[in-house]
């Protein structure tokens, strides 16, 4: 009776496990606050990787293999008592399909981000109320991970976790911190959001897809065919330039993908790329001398 209750026991951990959709790292850089109390950053660290890692943040099964890799890395500039302000990294990669190659997909950098904390305090997230601006920025952030890691992979299948991200953001609107309100700024968690959602930037996600699903995931098999799909999702990408050139999700995209762009079309087959690097100095101009070493 004993053995069949540790078997259960041991298949109920199973299945608790591959439900879970991420595999995050979190850490807390605390270095600039001169404290006494080191521990508590160790323990908030301990705590926001427990909560985000053994949390099921859908209904969808993940098995092992298909948990997204992500970091998450809070960076402390500031200490008054238990109010804390600083800055918060998010970065997520996929694999690209038969090749051990991971593919950034998201890498963004919030510098609204101040919270409330006490050492041991329970992080609880409830979508339905506010409870701390560390949880709901960390959870807003979760679904945005998971949505834009779907959106790779099926035409607006991100749509459901933005939806839920965008709730995130209803609920804290009245809580006073910022980030969550439309006059937080032109790259604020409420922007983000409501671009993403937005049908003037339905481009996007399909450029998403095409770059992902039918550029990325082909280069194995076929890298010229990949890197004409690849340009092509670009072109999407100037498409939104053309009527919106000053929008955010275009520097979203291009703060992740401005490298892997560089080093995809600098490497053979040939492909004429006087079209791309056009394409890119007007969508990121900021990467200019990136965009001049594509050869």
């Amino acid at each position: 009776m004993r053995k069949i209750v540790q078997l259960l026991i041991i298949l109920l951990v199973t299945v608790q496990l591959n439900a879970q959709e991420l595999r995050c790292t979190i850490t807390v850089n605390a270095d600039k606050i001169p404290s006494s109390n080191k521990q508590i950053f160790k323990t908030l660290e301990n705590s926001l990787n427990e909560f985000v890692n053994q949390k099921r943040w859908t209904n969808f099964k993940y098995e092992p293999q298909e948990r997204i890799n992500c970091n998450l890395t809070l960076t402390i500039l500031e200490q008054s008592g238990d109010d804390f302000k600083g800055h918060i990294q998010i970065q997520s990669s996929r694999p690209v399909y038969n090749s051990t190659y991971l593919t950034p997909v998201f890498n963004f950098k919030d510098d609204n981000f101040s919270f409330s904390y006490a050492e041991f305090e329970p992080l609880q997230f409830n979508e339905n109320t506010f409870e701390s601006n560390l949880v709901s920025v960390v959870s807003f952030y979760v679904y945005t991970i998971l949505g834009m890691d779907a959106d790779t992979f099926a035409l607006n299948g991100g749509t459901p976790f933005f939806t839920k991200a965008q709730n995130v953001v209803v609920q804290a609107q009245q809580s006073g911190y910022a980030g969550w309100n439309l006059n937080d700024g032109s790259k604020s968690r409420f922007i983000m959001i409501d671009n993403i959602l937005s049908p003037t930037y339905s481009l996007f996600h399909s450029a998403m897809y095409e770059y992902h699903l039918k550029g990325l995931d082909v280069m194995p098999k076929d890298k010229k065919k990949a890197k004409q799909l690849i340009a092509e999702s670009i072109g999407l990408l100037k498409t939104i330039y053309d009527s919106r050139p000053n929008a955010f999700l275009l520097r979203v995209f291009m703060d992740s993908k401005a490298d892997e762009i560089v080093t995809i079309f600098s490497d053979g087959p040939y492909y004429d790329t006087i079209k791309l690097k056009e394409d890119l100095l007007k969508i990121s101009p900021l990467n200019a001398a990136k965009w001049n070493d594509i050869k």
